[in-house]
């Protein structure tokens, strides 16, 4: 079937399939520039991520490496604050654990351009928690970590619970494990300072044991011991083994009106603060404990004294 324009003659079937064949090619060539444009994304990020474990991200560098599509590959964001004038304790310890786990994944034999660590600092990407941090993802407290997958948007799990959980690298790898099933075994560099305690604590009780060694009497001293169990008893109910496991913020300060939070507002999480808090209360109520039975002993011996049925 031919069809004529002002003194031009098409032929229909001709012409579809001229059109079908410049749609395929059009169709060709943008799948091979997504190719291309993912390729130039992984190759960069594995050129930095070869420099240093955590890979340093401002606003462009999120928008186009985490944000954009396409992307094949999961990346794991930190939004923090550690610039000194900020005066983020919390952000400090959360940034030491974060670069056991990311050196952790970086130098393991399972590394592959499937995860990569980022991180977010609020002096380099004002905009990025200005717009994604807290109008999108409505958060507004750092530190804080999120998993970007490699498909889709970030869920609900996506953002990993701190204030529950903790930062430490083992509760961060569990997390990375659930969430884009990349199994990392945490390594973390040799530390010899409770060596070197433990040792010194060792030589001082041995030589104290050797300056008394002719008068030991004070091992069988009941007050000595007592002292010791509740020392003891009183660190472990105030928490700290949880805080030891779990390793929370010493405290929560609110960016937004700078109100400093001691007390956790869950039932489910702690800071450490609340531990301090709980110590201190247990040493003063042992405290008037005392003070009350030695003032009851000084009364009942008062009142013997007195009663002359008793004399």
């Amino acid at each position: 079937m031919a069809v004529a324009f002002k003194g031009f003659q098409f032929n229909l079937p001709f012409a579809s399939i001229l059109l079908i064949l410049l749609l395929c090619l059009q169709s060709g060539g943008g799948q091979k520039k997504k190719e291309n444009m993912l390729a130039e994304k992984v190759e960069q990020m594995m050129e930095w991520s070869s420099r240093r474990s955590v890979i340093r991200m401002n606003g462009d560098k999120f928008r186009r490496f985490v944000k954009a599509p396409p992307r094949n590959y999961s990346v794991i964001v930190m939004f923090t604050a550690l610039q000194p004038q900020r005066q983020c304790s919390v952000c400090r310890q959360a940034n030491e654990e974060y670069q056991v786990l990311a050196n952790s994944w970086r130098y393991s034999s399972a590394f592959s351009n499937k995860l990569f660590f980022t991180v977010v600092d609020y002096d380099e990407g004002a905009d990025v928690f200005q717009q994604t941090f807290i109008l999108v993802l409505n958060m507004n407290s750092a530190p804080t970590f999120m998993h970007f997958p490699a498909k889709g948007k970030p869920k609900r799990a996506d953002t990993f619970d701190l204030q529950r959980i903790g930062f430490a690298s083992e509760q961060l790898a569990k997390w990375i494990a659930d969430r884009t099933d990349v199994q990392i075994r945490v390594f973390r560099p040799p530390n010899y300072s409770g060596t070197i305690a433990l040792a010194l604590l060792v030589s001082l009780v041995g030589g104290l044991l050797y300056l008394r060694r002719n008068n030991l009497e004070f091992i069988y001293n009941k007050t000595g011991w007592a002292m010791a169990a509740l020392c003891v008893v009183f660190a472990m109910t105030s928490g700290q083994m949880w805080n030891h496991i779990r390793g929370p913020p010493y405290a929560h300060k609110n960016p937004q009106n700078g109100q400093v939070s001691y007390i956790h507002g869950s039932s489910q999480a702690q800071f450490v603060a609340e531990s301090h808090i709980i110590l201190l209360l247990n040493i003063l109520s042992h405290k008037a404990s005392l003070c009350t039975m030695d003032l009851s002993h000084c009364l009942v011996n008062e009142v013997n004294r007195n009663n002359p049925l008793t004399s």
